[in-house]
């Protein structure tokens, strides 16, 4: 990928915290904000999902060990898919993001 497209995509990204642990997330584009508009799965957000800090093994199952673990996108799905209070904060606060964007354009388009 051109390190354009992640200038690009970075810029779009913003932080969900939960019990002391910060979610990276990416807002969507346009595009794809149709195609999340027409899912009826929660699962259609993990892939905007893209980092996080402060997780551990212990915070994602029980004996697990309280060290900090690097971000794995399928370990992150198979997680959240069973922590519905944690992936409904982040829906949330995808969509708030991509409203607050909208918003933004709309004004630009009157000035």
């Amino acid at each position: 990928m051109s390190a354009l497209a992640d200038k690009l995509r970075k810029a779009r990204e913003f932080t969900v915290e939960h019990d002391g642990m910060k979610f990276t997330v990416r807002r969507p584009t346009d595009l794809e904000m149709l195609y999340l508009r027409e899912s009826k799965f929660g699962r259609a957000i993990l892939p905007f999902i893209v980092g996080w800090d402060g997780v551990t093994e212990l915070s994602m199952l029980s004996g697990g060990t309280a060290h900090p673990v690097e971000f794995d996108s399928a370990a992150c799905a198979e997680w959240l898919e069973d922590r519905l209070d944690i992936l409904g904060k982040i829906a949330q606060a995808l969509y708030d993001a991509y409203a607050k964007h909208t918003e933004k354009l709309e004004v630009a388009e009157k000035n």
